[in-house]
């Protein structure tokens, strides 16, 4: 065969090849995350990302800076194909240093950050502090936002005090305005009495995302915390996720507090998820 028959002929190989690969590249990931404190105790960070990566997730959620430089956070997430799709950044962080708190998250290549947590002296005891919490939160959303990013609220239990028929977090999000968004934690919801079906509801079109994790049966996987990976304790999968896909949810991100086998909790959970979502993500996922 001469070249230019030999050419030809690889050209033809290659055009009927195109639609396939053209497939493969089109197939939509699940908006599936891991939440890094997951795996704090799991080796070094290279050794965290392995096992997300074997667990065939390719997003996380980091916890502030991972102890790394920003340049060496980006060259581990590359490494492993890896996306940060937000993090959690104190709320003293936010107040102290909230454009090098943006600068470092734009380097990692995300566009989110979220409160994870407050300290006991941050707790408002009242509606009215609740009310005053939710404005400054709008406050620094909106300073985030004109950066580019998003700010987002994580829940534990103690939000979700009720004052005259409102929980704390219905009271912070209402004075926060529209710049906030919610990321919901189901467990700690469910732990605080509630349905976190109907809490999803709650929160229809401002959901960054949810926190999967699962309670176990009461008296049981005690030192895990009473925690479960997802689809494996108590709460009501089948109806929570529809729910929180009307809802809009963007991301679900695999957590567990306190597991003995980190990257068990972290395939169980994502398997889980693969299995019982809707092959197509929400439109706004991933971003």
């Amino acid at each position: 065969m001469n070249m230019a028959a030999r050419t030809a002929t690889l050209a033809l190989l290659l055009c009927a090849a195109l639609p396939a690969f053209a497939g493969q590249a089109a197939a939509p990931q699940q908006p599936i995350a891991v939440q890094m404190y997951t795996l704090r105790d799991a080796g070094t960070l290279d050794q965290q990302l392995k096992i997300v990566q074997a667990a065939g997730v390719h997003a996380v959620e980091t916890v502030g800076t991972q102890d790394v430089s920003a340049a060496q956070l980006k060259e581990l997430l590359d490494r492993y194909a890896i996306k940060a799709i937000s993090s959690h950044v104190a709320l003293a962080d936010l107040r102290k240093d909230l454009d090098g708190v943006i600068a470092f998250n734009r380097l990692i290549g995300n566009s989110t950050l979220v409160v994870p947590y407050l300290e006991q002296k941050d707790r408002p005891t009242d509606a009215a502090g609740w009310t005053a919490l939710g404005q400054e939160l709008g406050r620094i959303a909106k300073q985030v936002r004109a950066k580019g990013m998003h700010l987002a609220y994580h829940n534990h239990d103690f939000e979700l005090v009720d004052f005259n028929g409102r929980t704390g977090l219905e009271l912070l999000f209402a004075a926060a305005g529209p710049d906030l968004q919610t990321e919901l934690d189901l467990a700690w919801v469910a732990r605080a009495g509630h349905d976190p079906a109907l809490m999803l509801g709650k929160f229809q079109g401002r959901l960054f995302a949810v926190h999967a994790k699962d309670n176990a049966p009461k008296g049981q996987a005690e030192d895990e915390d009473g925690f479960a990976a997802v689809g494996q304790g108590v709460l009501d999968w089948p109806a929570i996720l529809p729910a929180a896909e009307a809802a809009g949810v963007q991301w679900y991100i695999v957590e567990h507090d306190h597991p003995r086998d980190p990257a068990t909790v972290i395939k169980t959970g994502a398997d889980y998820l693969r299995n019982h979502l809707t092959a197509t993500p929400p439109a706004s996922a991933p971003r």
